[in-house]
């Protein structure tokens, strides 16, 4: 038996393999235990942190303020389901959202569930019951969960939708911009434009659904103009406008809401998620009391959404992001990370794109500048050889060849600057360098 083979971490795995599924992706890390933005591993190597459990770590590993809301609410209760006794939490949760609501004055209401591809549902059933409409408009590159509505309205097939079919009806997908591929604004808004024509009548639309950064899509932020237009087009055919930030949001990009950095937009809905329970499963839609009100009592709910210890730690949470400290840190951290990223770049010709908003950035990764071709063997071999250096990375996008960062923002100046040299030396043990 081999050294390698002999490690806590390949037992573990070992066990993986014989008792999960093997549609589970599972990379090598196997955790001990983590805190901030360190995470070490069952044989006592220590990583640093930039996927953030795919951004659920915003407030880092165990944030105290977190903890300690779990650790008091475990005492009290731990389960009464919504719908058989009200609780505090919960209602304490609703008020912050409602606080920090970006969809517009009036009274607000949210409604809390256990993960973002429920969430993403609800929308879609509060939208249509709302409207009296069926159908609803995502967009290319999108990502929005694995059920079957939500996988039918993702645009990337594989891994999310090969062999899943048939798909949920009146689900239709219009152009994003993406204008490092040559898709701004005006193509985008012609495109949903023609699908209107060709595809779908604007009166039978619920509501269009698109994240301010598309995340799995390949951290795709859009152009400062676009969500404004793509709202007044859907006032104008009387559509709603289903924000989805469950990756984006809890300060993911400065902000609490992405969709803050575009002046003038009011969503109709929020989706939150990830980060928004410092670690516990909790999810929440959020608008204003006409449209969320739309529903019939009874209409909406499930047994764990908004469990209590969940809605404990949102609480910290919340409280936490909207500080303005917090949000200046967030940004600083945003300004240094880029820069850093766009040095890069100028130095290796593999690098087409640096984007992103805030501390939310991509770097697309290509064969040349010239032709735009994707690499994605070329992000796999920089993620492999950053997991081999100490820093746990990412990568996502249509072709699977864009590095994101989802560092938690309680990083260390010293760790953020370790983990981004990491990042540098991986490129360059890849093969990525200077022609």
């Amino acid at each position: 038996m081999s050294l390698q083979e002999e490690t806590a971490a390949a037992r573990v795995l070992a066990e993986r393999a014989r008792y999960v599924a093997r549609g589970v992706s599972t990379p090598r890390l196997v955790v001990a235990r983590a805190f901030g933005a360190r995470i070490e591993d069952v044989d006592g190597r220590s990583f640093i942190d930039f996927a953030g459990g795919i951004g659920c770590q915003n407030l880092g590993h165990g944030n105290p303020a977190a903890v300690a809301a779990i650790h008091e609410q475990v005492d009290l209760y731990l389960h009464q389901c919504f719908m058989v006794g009200t609780y505090e939490p919960y209602i304490e949760v609703c008020r912050l959202l409602a606080e920090l609501s970006p969809c517009g004055k009036g009274e607000q209401r949210s409604l809390l569930l256990n993960s973002g591809a429920e969430a993403i549902e609800n929308a879609v059933k509060i939208a249509r019951t709302a409207t009296g409409r069926p159908a609803v408009i995502t967009f290319d590159n999108g990502y929005h969960g694995r059920t079957l509505l939500t996988m039918t309205m993702t645009s990337k097939v594989v891994p999310y939708k090969k062999g899943f079919g048939p798909f949920a009806p009146e689900v239709y997908r219009a152009p994003s911009p993406y204008p490092y591929r040559g898709v701004g604004s005006d193509e985008a808004i012609h495109g949903l434009e023609e699908v209107f024509k060709t595809g779908v009548d604007p009166e039978s639309v619920a509501c269009v659904v698109l994240e301010p950064v598309q995340g799995e899509g390949g951290f795709i932020p859009m152009p400062a103009d676009y969500p404004a237009r793509l709202q007044e087009l859907c006032r104008k055919h009387g559509i709603l406008y289903v924000d989805d930030e469950v990756q984006s949001g809890c300060a993911r990009t400065g902000p609490v809401w992405a969709i803050e950095h575009y002046e003038g937009v009011e969503p109709d809905l929020l989706v939150s998620g990830k980060s928004i329970g410092g670690g516990m499963p909790l999810t929440a839609v959020t608008g204003r009391a006409e449209v969320m009100d739309a529903v019939d009592p009874g209409g909406l709910g499930g047994t764990f959404g908004g469990n209590p210890v969940a809605c404990a730690a949102a609480v910290a949470v919340l409280e936490e992001v909207s500080a303005p400290e917090f949000r200046a840190r967030a940004a600083e951290l945003g300004d240094r990370m880029r820069g850093r990223l766009e040095a890069l770049a100028e130095r290796t010709p593999q690098i087409g794109e640096v984007r992103g908003l805030g501390p939310m950035l991509g770097v697309e990764l290509v064969t040349d500048r010239d032709s735009k071709t994707p690499a994605p063997e070329l992000a796999k071999a920089v993620v492999d050889a950053a997991f081999e250096r100490g820093l746990l990375l990412l990568s996502c996008g249509t072709y699977g060849n864009v590095l994101r960062t989802l560092v938690p923002l309680v990083v260390t100046d010293e760790e953020l600057e370790q983990g981004l040299g990491i990042l540098e030396e991986s490129l360059a043990d890849a093969g990525a360098g200077a022609a």
